[in-house]
Protein backbone atom coordinates (compact mmCIF):
# COMPACT_ATOMS: atom_id res chain seq x y z
CA UNK A 1 0.00 0.00 0.00
CA UNK A 2 2.89 2.44 0.44
CA UNK A 3 3.59 4.61 -2.25
CA UNK A 4 7.15 4.46 -2.53
CA UNK A 5 9.47 1.30 -2.83
CA UNK A 6 11.41 0.53 0.17
CA UNK A 7 14.73 -1.78 0.45
CA UNK A 8 13.98 -4.53 2.83
CA UNK A 9 16.37 -6.57 5.44
CA UNK A 10 17.27 -9.77 4.05
CA UNK A 11 14.66 -12.03 5.25
CA UNK A 12 15.86 -14.21 7.76
CA UNK A 13 16.36 -17.97 6.59
CA UNK A 14 13.00 -20.26 6.70
CA UNK A 15 12.40 -23.66 7.76
CA UNK A 16 12.98 -25.49 4.48
CA UNK A 17 10.53 -28.25 4.94
CA UNK A 18 7.48 -26.22 5.03
CA UNK A 19 8.00 -23.61 2.47
CA UNK A 20 9.50 -25.84 -0.54
CA UNK A 21 6.37 -28.10 0.32
CA UNK A 22 3.95 -25.20 0.05
CA UNK A 23 5.49 -22.98 -2.30
CA UNK A 24 6.78 -25.25 -4.66
CA UNK A 25 3.91 -27.61 -5.35
CA UNK A 26 1.46 -25.78 -6.85
CA UNK A 27 -2.00 -26.94 -4.17
CA UNK A 28 -4.07 -24.02 -3.42
CA UNK A 29 -5.19 -26.15 -1.06
CA UNK A 30 -2.07 -27.20 0.80
CA UNK A 31 -1.15 -22.82 0.72
CA UNK A 32 -4.54 -22.26 2.53
CA UNK A 33 -3.90 -25.08 5.43
CA UNK A 34 -0.44 -23.55 6.25
CA UNK A 35 -1.99 -20.06 6.47
CA UNK A 36 -4.79 -20.77 8.91
CA UNK A 37 -2.71 -23.56 10.80
CA UNK A 38 0.38 -21.38 11.57
CA UNK A 39 -2.08 -18.10 11.89
CA UNK A 40 -3.58 -19.97 14.64
CA UNK A 41 -0.22 -21.32 16.51
CA UNK A 42 1.10 -18.18 16.64
CA UNK A 43 -1.82 -15.90 18.08
CA UNK A 44 -2.57 -18.84 20.24
CA UNK A 45 0.91 -20.09 21.86
CA UNK A 46 1.89 -15.67 21.93
CA UNK A 47 -1.53 -14.67 23.86
CA UNK A 48 -0.98 -17.77 25.95
CA UNK A 49 2.12 -16.26 27.25
CA UNK A 50 2.69 -12.67 25.81
CA UNK A 51 6.01 -11.62 26.95
CA UNK A 52 7.38 -8.70 26.45
CA UNK A 53 10.38 -9.93 24.37
CA UNK A 54 8.40 -12.15 22.02
CA UNK A 55 5.07 -9.30 21.26
CA UNK A 56 8.37 -6.51 20.48
CA UNK A 57 9.58 -9.06 18.22
CA UNK A 58 6.55 -9.56 16.09
CA UNK A 59 5.66 -6.01 16.35
CA UNK A 60 9.12 -5.00 15.02
CA UNK A 61 9.44 -7.89 12.29
CA UNK A 62 8.45 -5.69 9.16
CA UNK A 63 11.51 -3.32 10.26
CA UNK A 64 13.70 -6.32 10.71
CA UNK A 65 12.88 -8.36 7.83
CA UNK A 66 10.72 -7.25 5.61
CA UNK A 67 7.55 -8.15 4.57
CA UNK A 68 8.60 -11.33 2.09
CA UNK A 69 8.26 -14.20 4.90
CA UNK A 70 4.77 -12.95 5.92
CA UNK A 71 3.24 -12.14 2.07
CA UNK A 72 4.15 -16.10 1.35
CA UNK A 73 2.71 -17.37 4.66
CA UNK A 74 -0.91 -15.42 4.52
CA UNK A 75 -1.31 -12.95 1.72
CA UNK A 76 -3.10 -14.99 -0.20
CA UNK A 77 -5.54 -16.24 2.17
CA UNK A 78 -9.83 -14.63 2.42
CA UNK A 79 -9.87 -11.23 3.74
CA UNK A 80 -11.83 -12.54 6.25
CA UNK A 81 -10.16 -15.33 7.98
CA UNK A 82 -7.68 -15.05 10.67
CA UNK A 83 -4.57 -14.92 8.29
CA UNK A 84 -6.03 -12.48 5.94
CA UNK A 85 -6.65 -9.87 8.74
CA UNK A 86 -3.03 -11.11 10.24
CA UNK A 87 -1.99 -9.94 6.58
CA UNK A 88 -3.57 -6.70 6.34
CA UNK A 89 -2.54 -5.41 9.53
CA UNK A 90 0.93 -5.88 8.99
CA UNK A 91 0.41 -4.42 5.23
CA UNK A 92 -1.17 -1.34 7.48
CA UNK A 93 1.21 -1.26 9.52
CA UNK A 94 4.17 -1.51 6.83
CA UNK A 95 2.06 1.64 4.58
CA UNK A 96 2.84 4.06 8.27
CA UNK A 97 6.33 3.23 8.53
CA UNK A 98 7.33 3.52 4.84
CA UNK A 99 5.53 6.92 4.39
CA UNK A 100 4.39 8.22 8.06
CA UNK A 101 4.62 11.90 6.98
CA UNK A 102 1.63 10.96 3.96
CA UNK A 103 0.00 8.65 6.12
CA UNK A 104 -0.34 11.77 9.04
CA UNK A 105 -1.87 13.84 6.43
CA UNK A 106 -4.65 11.62 4.92
CA UNK A 107 -5.27 10.98 8.61
CA UNK A 108 -5.71 14.74 9.92
CA UNK A 109 -7.51 15.83 6.65
CA UNK A 110 -10.39 12.79 7.36
CA UNK A 111 -10.49 13.35 10.97
CA UNK A 112 -11.03 17.04 9.99
CA UNK A 113 -13.73 16.15 7.45
CA UNK A 114 -15.29 13.02 8.93
CA UNK A 115 -18.44 13.36 11.37
CA UNK A 116 -17.84 10.19 12.83
CA UNK A 117 -16.08 8.49 16.05
CA UNK A 118 -13.64 6.99 14.06
CA UNK A 119 -11.26 8.90 15.28
CA UNK A 120 -11.98 8.10 18.75
CA UNK A 121 -12.07 4.65 18.19
CA UNK A 122 -8.73 4.90 16.03
CA UNK A 123 -7.33 6.47 19.02
CA UNK A 124 -4.55 8.82 18.05
CA UNK A 125 -4.45 11.80 19.61
CA UNK A 126 -5.49 15.22 18.01
CA UNK A 127 -3.45 16.83 15.44
CA UNK A 128 -1.77 13.69 14.95
CA UNK A 129 1.38 13.62 13.65
CA UNK A 130 4.02 11.04 11.78
CA UNK A 131 5.53 9.46 15.01
CA UNK A 132 2.34 9.42 16.43
CA UNK A 133 1.11 7.69 13.69
CA UNK A 134 3.92 5.29 13.85
CA UNK A 135 3.38 4.88 17.81
CA UNK A 136 -0.44 4.37 17.19
CA UNK A 137 -0.29 1.75 14.45
CA UNK A 138 2.58 -0.54 16.62
CA UNK A 139 0.21 -0.15 19.70
CA UNK A 140 -2.91 -1.94 17.90
CA UNK A 141 -0.63 -4.41 16.21
CA UNK A 142 0.52 -4.98 19.60
CA UNK A 143 -2.92 -5.65 20.92
CA UNK A 144 -3.52 -8.32 18.68
CA UNK A 145 -0.81 -10.35 20.47
CA UNK A 146 -1.50 -9.34 23.91
CA UNK A 147 -5.14 -7.18 24.34
CA UNK A 148 -8.61 -7.63 23.20
CA UNK A 149 -8.34 -8.90 19.69
CA UNK A 150 -11.51 -7.64 18.59
CA UNK A 151 -11.58 -4.26 19.87
CA UNK A 152 -7.41 -4.16 17.98
CA UNK A 153 -9.48 -4.69 14.58
CA UNK A 154 -12.17 -2.22 15.17
CA UNK A 155 -9.16 0.67 15.83
CA UNK A 156 -7.34 -0.70 12.80
CA UNK A 157 -10.88 -0.75 11.12
CA UNK A 158 -11.30 2.64 11.95
CA UNK A 159 -7.80 3.97 11.20
CA UNK A 160 -8.37 3.14 7.78
CA UNK A 161 -12.01 4.99 7.33
CA UNK A 162 -9.92 7.86 8.56
CA UNK A 163 -7.58 7.70 6.38
CA UNK A 164 -9.96 6.51 3.28
CA UNK A 165 -11.67 10.08 4.13
CA UNK A 166 -8.76 12.17 3.73
CA UNK A 167 -7.05 10.21 0.57
CA UNK A 168 -10.57 10.82 -0.98
CA UNK A 169 -10.48 14.34 -0.20
CA UNK A 170 -7.51 15.23 -1.02
CA UNK A 171 -8.14 13.60 -4.23
CA UNK A 172 -10.43 15.97 -4.91
CA UNK A 173 -8.68 18.90 -4.15
CA UNK A 174 -5.88 17.67 -7.27
CA UNK A 175 -8.58 16.79 -9.18
CA UNK A 176 -8.49 19.66 -11.44
CA UNK A 177 -4.89 20.54 -11.49
CA UNK A 178 -2.99 16.96 -11.25
CA UNK A 179 -5.31 14.00 -12.40
CA UNK A 180 -2.41 11.40 -12.06
CA UNK A 181 -1.65 11.84 -8.59
CA UNK A 182 -6.25 12.30 -8.07
CA UNK A 183 -6.62 9.00 -9.25
CA UNK A 184 -3.86 7.23 -6.79
CA UNK A 185 -5.26 9.06 -3.68
CA UNK A 186 -8.33 7.38 -5.03
CA UNK A 187 -7.47 4.00 -5.36
CA UNK A 188 -5.83 3.76 -2.27
CA UNK A 189 -9.05 5.56 -0.35
CA UNK A 190 -11.02 2.24 -2.32
CA UNK A 191 -8.01 0.38 -1.02
CA UNK A 192 -8.41 1.33 2.90
CA UNK A 193 -12.12 1.24 2.68
CA UNK A 194 -11.94 -1.92 1.65
CA UNK A 195 -9.72 -2.74 4.72
CA UNK A 196 -11.90 -1.23 6.87
CA UNK A 197 -14.59 -3.06 6.10
CA UNK A 198 -12.95 -6.90 6.46
CA UNK A 199 -11.18 -5.77 9.34
CA UNK A 200 -14.55 -4.95 10.72
CA UNK A 201 -15.93 -8.05 9.77
CA UNK A 202 -13.41 -10.17 11.14
CA UNK A 203 -13.88 -8.34 14.64
CA UNK A 204 -17.25 -9.35 14.08
CA UNK A 205 -16.35 -13.34 13.98
CA UNK A 206 -13.83 -13.38 16.22
CA UNK A 207 -16.42 -12.30 18.86
CA UNK A 208 -18.16 -15.12 17.65
CA UNK A 209 -15.15 -17.56 17.75
CA UNK A 210 -15.98 -17.94 13.75
CA UNK A 211 -12.51 -16.41 12.57
CA UNK A 212 -10.65 -19.07 11.80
Amino acid sequence: MSDSPREFHKPVRRPAELFDRLFSAEDPAEVSRVAHSTAQALLSRVRADPTVDVVERLVAFTDDHGIDDIAELWSRSPARSLPGALWRLYLLQLMIHDDAATAALLYERGRVEMATVDAVVAGAPAPAGPEELVALIDTILRGLFEGDFAVALDRAAAFCRVQAAGSTHLADDYENTESERASALTTRALRLATYAEDLSASAALWRRDALT
